[in-house]
């Protein structure tokens, strides 16, 4: 699990990338799964919703990485970003196709306040675009 701090205005920020790098065949009942859904309980803890060709085992389309978003946007709306991992580095196999890592993003949440809480509000706030 890859985590970058942010210190804003005194505050320690702690962001998660590639939804913790838990792999998906350990299913989102998994102990390091469910460690990331505790810490996410607290307030300065965010995650990205990206990376599901790192966590999927199964290969594109990469559908078994929607369980683990799904879960991680439902236990912290409010701290979850996303992103694509453009240029994708070090990706060994399964390099994946950008649009269709944005169609997979629809999968995640169908709720159009949800995707724009992840995709334009919660990206602002994090990085002070206000």
């Amino acid at each position: 699990m890859r985590i970058f701090f942010f210190d804003t205005l005194g505050d320690m920020i702690i962001v998660v990338d590639h939804m913790g790098r838990v792999p998906t065949d350990k299913g989102v009942e998994q102990k390091a799964f469910e460690i990331l859904l505790k810490f996410l309980e607290n307030e300065n803890w965010w995650v990205k919703v990206s990376g599901a060709e790192r966590i999927s085992v199964a290969g594109p389309p990469f559908y078994d990485a929607i369980p683990y978003a799904q879960a991680l946007i439902k236990a912290a709306p409010d701290r979850v970003i996303w992103g694509t991992d453009f240029p994708h580095p070090n990706i060994k196999e399964h390099m994946p196709n950008d649009g269709a890592l944005v169609d997979l993003l629809r999968l995640f949440s169908y709720d159009e306040n949800i995707m724009h809480k992840i995709l334009v509000q919660n990206p602002a706030r994090l990085y002070g675009w206000d």
